[in-house]
C-alpha cells in the first residue's frame, strides 16, 4: 500500500517545492507550484503504480483456533497469501494547510489467494482459498519538511484504513468444515489486513520514499566552474488549493561558494491554475550567474589585427589609424595594436512585462605592441550597448540567446590626442557580433535545468515575462519504467 505514497510523492516532490515569499527573511530565486490539477494527476498515476506494486506484495501468515459443536477444537493456519488481482477505482490528494498532503483511496478491492492447513489431534488437512476484499478505503497524511542541508523530508501520520466486506471461499479436504465458521475467519482476515495497511504505508514512506528524497541533489553542475543551488529555503508549504515549495535558485562559483550581496526580489505569482505546475524564476537566478561569470573573467576579451577580416578597411595598426589619429602613427610608426575589453561590472538583467534586456558597460584599453619591448597603453574607450534577451523554456530547462543592440563608443583618455572614437565602432561591432555574441549564446543555449527528478517530463509549455521574474506553466507526464 505504501507504493502509492511513494509514487505520488516522487512525482510531486520531483516536480517542485515552493512557499509564499512574504513569510521568509530571504526570498527564493525559484518558486514552484503544484495546482489541484497536478495533485489530481499525481493521484491517478499513483493508483496505476500501486496496482502494479500490490501484485508483488506477500501478505503475512496468520493462525487461529476454532471450536465446532460435535467436532471439537482445532487449529487452522493460512499461509502463502498473495494478491492475485486488484482494482483501485478512486483516489484523491489534497493539500493540508500547515502540514503537507492528505491522500485518500476509496471504492477499491483486491483478491487474495493462498493455502490453508487444519490440525485436529493427529489429523492434518490442507487446501487452497480465495479471499475477495471489497470496499477498501485508506486515508493518510504526509508531512513535508526540510533538513538543514536543504533536502526535503517526508513522514506518514494519521493513517487509517477500513474494509467494507471480506468473503472467503475455501476448497480442498474438509474445506466445508472451515466454511462452517467462515464468519470467524473473514473477521480475522479483515483484522489482519486493516492492521497491516497502515503499517506497510509507514514502512514504505520511511524505508523507500524518504531515502529516495535524500538523493535529490541540492546543487547541480552547470559547467566547469559554475553550479546552481537548489536547496530548499524552508519546508514545503501547503495552502488551501496548492502545494508550494521554494528553492534558493542561486548560481555560484564551484571553487568558492561565497555569500552573494545581491538580494532576491519578492515574487508575487499570478493566480493561474490551468496548468498542473508553475515555476517562477526570478532575475536573481540569472544575475547571480552574471556575477559568477564576471568574476571568472568570462566576459573579458581581446582583439588583435589577425582577428579582423582581410578585406576590412580598418586594420589594428598605427598606420591604419593615421587618418583619424595622426599622432599615434607618428609616435608609434608601423606597429600593431591590441584592444583589451572588460565589462566594468556584472551586467544585470532587467525583467519588465514582455521584455528582458541588459545594458553592459565596457572599458576597452588600446595597446601598441612594440617589437622589442612590452606593450604600452595609448588610449582608453568606454563602450555602452543595449542588448535584448530572448528566453525559452523546453521540457526540462531554460535556455536563451542575446540580440545585439547599437554600440556607443566614447574616448576616456588618450596619449595620442583627442580623436573621434566612433570610427572604431566598425571594428567593435564586427568583433562583438562574430565573437562575443556567439560565445555568450552558446552558453545560453546550454541553459540550466529546472529542479526535476527522473521520469518527469513537462509539456504544453507556456512562458510569460513579468516584472522581476519569468512565469512558466506546464502540464506533467510521468514516464514509467
Amino acid at each position: 500500500m505504501g507504493a502509492l505514497a511513494g509514487a505520488l510523492l516522487s512525482i510531486l516532490l520531483a516536480l517542485l517545492l515552493t512557499s509564499t515569499p512574504e513569510a521568509l527573511g530571504a526570498n527564493p530565486g525559484l518558486v514552484a507550484r503544484i495546482t489541484d490539477k497536478g495533485l489530481e494527476y499525481a493521484a491517478q498515476e499513483g493508483l496505476l503504480a500501486l496496482q502494479s506494486e500490490l501484485l508483488r506484495i506477500t501478505l503475512p501468515d496468520f493462525t487461529g483456533d476454532f471450536r465446532i459443536p460435535h467436532v471439537g477444537r482445532g487449529h487452522y493456519e493460512f499461509h502463502s497469501l498473495n494478491i492475485h488481482s486488484c482494482e483501485l477505482l478512486r483516489s484523491a490528494m489534497r493539500p493540508v494547510p500547515g502540514h503537507g498532503l492528505s491522500l485518500s483511496i476509496s471504492d477499491s478491492s483486491i483478491r487474495v489467494q493462498g493455502r490453508w492447513k487444519v490440525r485436529k489431534a493427529f489429523l492434518k488437512l490442507q487446501g487452497s482459498f480465495d479471499v475477495s476484499v471489497k470496499g477498501i478505503s485508506i486515508s493518510v497524511n504526509l508531512l513535508l519538511g526540510s533538513e538543514s542541508s536543504g533536502r526535503p523530508t517526508v513522514a506518514a501520520s494519521r493513517c487509517s484504513s477500513n474494509i467494507g466486506d471480506v468473503e472467503v471461499d475455501m476448497s480442498g479436504d474438509l474445506g466445508w468444515l472451515l466454511n462452517l465458521f467462515h464468519n470467524q475467519i473473514e473477521s480475522k482476515f479483515q483484522e489482519v489486513l486493516e492492521s497491516k495497511i497502515c503499517e506497510m504505508i509507514q514502512k514504505s514512506v520511511s524505508s523507500n520514499l524518504q531515502p529516495y528524497l535524500q538523493t535529490l541533489p541540492v546543487t547541480k553542475e552547470i559547467d566547469s566552474f559554475a553550479g546552481i543551488d537548489y536547496s530548499l529555503v524552508e519546508a514545503p508549504r501547503a495552502t488551501a488549493q496548492m502545494l508550494e515549495v521554494m528553492f534558493k535558485g542561486e548560481i555560484f562559483h564551484r571553487n568558492h561558494h561565497s555569500p552573494v550581496a545581491l538580494p532576491a526580489p519578492v515574487i508575487s505569482l499570478p493566480e493561474e491554475h490551468d496548468k498542473m505546475v508553475y515555476f517562477a524564476v526570478s532575475d536573481y537566478v540569472f544575475n547571480t550567474a552574471s556575477l559568477v561569470y564576471h568574476q571568472e573573467g568570462h566576459l573579458n576579451f581581446s582583439i588583435t589585427d589577425d582577428m579582423i577580416p582581410p578585406d576590412s578597411n580598418i586594420r589594428l595598426t598605427t598606420k591604419s589609424f593615421r587618418p583619424f589619429v595622426p599622432r599615434l602613427a607618428r609616435l608609434y610608426p608601423n606597429m600593431n595594436l591590441e584592444l583589451q575589453g572588460s565589462v566594468t561590472s556584472a551586467p544585470l538583467l532587467n525583467f519588465s512585462p514582455g521584455n528582458v534586456s541588459v545594458e553592459p558597460y565596457m572599458e576597452i584599453d588600446a595597446f601598441v605592441l612594440p617589437p622589442s619591448s612590452s606593450k604600452e597603453l595609448v588610449f582608453r574607450l568606454s563602450v555602452a550597448t543595449n542588448v535584448s534577451a530572448i528566453l525559452t523554456f523546453n521540457t526540462s530547462k531554460i535556455t536563451g540567446f542575446l540580440k545585439p543592440g547599437k554600440v556607443k563608443v566614447e574616448l576616456k583618455e588618450s596619449k595620442a590626442g583627442v580623436f573621434n572614437a566612433e570610427l572604431l565602432e566598425a571594428i567593435l561591432n564586427y568583433y562583438i557580433l562574430n565573437n562575443l555574441y556567439p560565445k555568450f549564446n552558446d552558453k545560453l543555449t546550454e541553459g540550466f535545468s529546472l529542479p526535476l527528478l527522473k521520469q518527469v517530463q513537462l509539456y504544453d509549455l507556456g512562458l510569460q515575462i513579468h516584472k522581476d521574474f519569468l512565469f512558466l506553466g506546464a502540464n506533467v507526464h510521468y514516464v514509467r519504467d
